[in-house]
């Protein structure tokens, strides 16, 4: 049963940033490695909180770096499962 998802793009931004680590940015957001993982493979949604800070660390808006999608699979949104357009 479908339910719905909250992908982002944290993944590429940290490419973007110089390829900064899990473990850096969640040294400047305040969470640890395995959270930002978890968040980044979507499977953990951040708190309101978390996300803003997030995006402040990327000079980005919340909504460009998480996006929801209503009654969307989470697992057939994630970044690894995306087929190159």
């Amino acid at each position: 049963m479908p339910t719905d998802a909250l992908t982002n793009e944290i993944r590429l931004l940290r490419f973007l940033a110089q390829e900064m680590t899990q473990a850096e940015l969640g040294l400047r957001v305040g969470l640890t490695r395995q959270t930002i993982a978890a968040i980044e493979q979507g499977r953990y949604s951040p708190t309101l909180d978390a996300a803003f800070r997030i995006a402040h660390v990327f000079g980005k808006r919340v909504d460009e770096v998480f996006h929801w999608q209503p009654g969307v699979d989470a697992a057939a949104k994630a970044p690894d499962a995306e087929v190159e357009k």
